[in-house]
């Protein structure tokens, strides 16, 4: 299985999947790393592996529609069987969705449906949640509406801030994508 990762920042959970792949405990090819954000943090963590990288940055004020099928067409490049958006802070707008031509799955820093958007630790922390999490869902044209794929909880803890309580859910983030990844590659897990 070929996939095409999309990152925005600094491409913790990209490593991890990296790891795996070099650990030889998931079966698949990154054939490339993409951003909208030159020179991230992602994108560097793919150079020092070997990956191919692409950019497309969205201009402020740009064309919306015009941005998305760029990015399209340089995920196409690659000919991925899936597209994984990971720490990628756009919204896939429907000149990609209906254009890439392969499954797309995202990383949330809550267990959704609860807490979509930018700002679910800020959020999940503000209502007083005592458990919240991290999901892998397919992507649709809503912000963080897609299927649901897997779930795993993480506690909120008393003395919990923001930072914290985000860096306890990226473990548990990177650790689901990887599982999810795994059971995609090996046929356990239907995209389709």
């Amino acid at each position: 299985m070929r996939i095409v990762v999309l990152v925005s920042g600094s491409g913790t959970n990209l490593q991890a999947v990296i790891d795996a792949v070099q650990a030889g405990t998931l079966d698949l090819e990154i054939a490339a790393v993409g951003s909208d954000i030159p020179g991230c943090g992602g994108v560097r963590r793919a150079q020092d592996a070997g990956i191919p990288t692409f950019e497309v940055p969205l201009v402020k004020g740009g064309d919306r529609a015009e941005w998305n099928r760029a990015l399209c067409a340089a995920v196409q490049v690659h000919a991925p069987d899936l597209v994984v958006s990971s720490g990628f802070m756009r919204i896939l707008g429907a000149e990609f969705l209906e254009g890439v031509a392969a499954p797309i799955i995202n990383t949330h820093p809550a267990l959704l449906p609860s807490f979509p958007g930018a700002h679910a630790v800020r959020d999940a922390l503000a209502h007083g949640v005592r458990i919240t999490g991290c999901t892998v869902h397919r992507v649709d044209a809503g912000v963080d509406t897609g299927p649901i794929i897997a779930q795993e909880a993480v506690p909120v803890l008393e003395a919990d801030d923001q930072d914290s309580l985000h860096v306890r859910i990226k473990v548990a983030e990177r650790r689901l994508l990887v599982q999810t990844l795994r059971s995609i590659a090996a046929g356990g897990l239907s995209l389709g």
